[in-house]
């Protein structure tokens, strides 16, 4: 007699007797790792995998109690924990413990978001969310939207995408220096000619730069690519101004705010991004400052009627007559086919928190930064080298090499006492705390620079 097949997710009983298994593993692998990175380096971890895993594909299966202690252990003794506080090199965010808890539903649940006979609530519960979120972005626009993406990379790749569809092969996209590097990416996919590049020798795009750059650009179409949050330095490009540049120029207008869109929760600082409106696409990622896990990403736009290019038929998918008899057509709601339900955590954040909570969350962040900055200024063996935009930080030891400087982060690294980024400005190099993690205290700031001026004095 053959055995009974493995229980589905569906079986609620058998998944909570395994999640229970699975966040025993979680904490025995961060209890074992006892720090933000595996000390050792890439062999030491990479050795560790192996002895667990043993045969990747085995004859015969271990079971699912053994399989899931031992390998979400060893994932979790192995991981870079974003919610380390002294993990803070990059856009990782540690995400809410509720949005997990959603994005497990989502998985169990497994709706498939290419077609409503598959997805019929969490598709009513996408266009519901994402109208609501397009306009926070668009808040005087008459029909936005947005789509839900996995990220920057994906959304900038869209903003492109239906830029040239508006425009032709013809379009050209012009840049800031400090503009994420999906810009080239998406412009070589998408057989454009290569960005161009306006220096930035602030950090920001130069409004007086981008109206020279378009001047000696010529006729055709253009699309511009201004930045709310920098990657390396988290700089807010000056927005209204390079709208109005943009308007004088006849160009489009796009705003990559893949880091800095969610500050628009924030009533303090949303300011910052002061001209966001004015773009005709917005892109924007929850799993920054939204504390999702990943991918949580959005390109909004101001007019719903531009996302009609995106349109496509499959007969078993979004029939001619299945959508006149009023089934939701779905494909027309990205370029991937088979998708999660991405939305459904979003919108269970967005329920509990509100605006409010959220904005407070991207506060206590903001506010970090400025702790961080100045407790650097105040440090008579480190340098800063400006007052934080958003939450990225830039210092490094007085008058240490470059060579020293990167020697830093990778001793850190190796020793798996903190995980710091690195970036180049004004032609040095600088190490990079990223501060997500709203539960960080004083405290922890004071160990991250400990850290860094003990590891200088080796």
């Amino acid at each position: 007699m053959r055995a009974a097949p493995p229980p589905l997710a569906a079986d609620t009983t058998a998944l909570s007797r395994l999640l229970g298994t699975a966040l025993d593993a979680l904490g025995e692998g961060a209890r074992a790792r006892g720090g933000p990175l595996p000390a050792g380096g890439p062999e030491a971890v990479a050795r560790r995998v192996r002895e667990a895993l043993g045969e990747p594909l085995p004859e015969t299966g271990r079971g699912p109690q053994e399989a899931l202690r031992t390998l979400v252990r060893v994932l979790a003794e192995g991981a870079a924990d974003p919610a380390d506080p002294l993990c803070a090199a990059h856009l990782h965010t540690p995400p809410l413990a509720l949005a997990a808890a959603a994005d497990l539903a989502a998985s169990a649940l497994n709706p498939s978001m290419d077609s409503w006979d598959q997805a019929p609530a969490a598709s009513a519960l996408e266009a519901e969310v994402t109208a609501a979120l397009a306009a926070e972005v668009f808040p005087g626009a008459g029909a936005p939207d947005a789509l839900v993406t996995t990220g920057g990379t994906e959304s900038n790749q869209l903003a492109l995408l239906l830029a040239r569809e508006r425009h032709g092969d013809g379009l050209r996209t012009v840049v800031g220096a400090g503009a994420h590097h999906s810009f080239r990416r998406a412009a070589w996919l998408l057989g454009l000619p290569e960005p161009v590049v306006v220096p930035t020798p602030s950090g920001t795009m130069d409004p007086e730069a981008l109206r020279e750059a378009l001047a000696g650009a010529g006729e055709g179409p253009v699309l511009v690519a201004a930045t709310a949050g920098t990657t390396d330095e988290g700089l807010v490009d000056p927005l209204p101004e390079i709208a109005e540049v943009c308007a004088g120029a006849r160009a489009e207008l796009h705003v990559d705010a893949a880091y800095g869109g969610p500050v628009l929760f924030s009533r303090t600082h949303r300011r910052l991004l002061d001209g966001l409106d004015r773009a005709r696409t917005v892109t924007v990622d929850l799993h920054k400052l939204g504390w999702q896990p990943a991918a949580a990403g959005l390109l909004a736009v101001r007019d719903a009627a531009d996302l009609t290019v995106l349109g496509h038929t499959a007969d078993y998918l979004n029939a001619d007559d299945d959508t006149e008899a009023g089934l939701p057509d779905l494909l027309g709601r990205s370029l991937r086919t088979t998708r999660r339900p991405d939305v459904l955590k979003t919108a269970v954040t967005l329920r509990a928190l509100g605006r409010t909570g959220l904005g407070a969350l991207v506060d206590r962040c903001m506010d970090l930064a400025q702790d961080l900055a100045d407790r650097v200024e105040k440090a008579p063996g480190l340098d800063l080298k400006d007052r934080p935009t958003l939450t990225t930080v830039l210092f490094r030891p007085s008058g240490a090499t470059d060579e020293a400087v990167a020697a830093i982060r990778r001793t850190l690294l190796a020793e798996g006492r903190a995980v710091l980024g690195r970036a180049k400005a004004d032609g040095r190099l600088w190490l990079k705390a990223t501060l997500l993690n709203p539960h960080a205290t004083p405290g922890d700031l004071d160990r991250i620079l400990t850290l860094v001026e003990g590891s200088a004095h080796r």
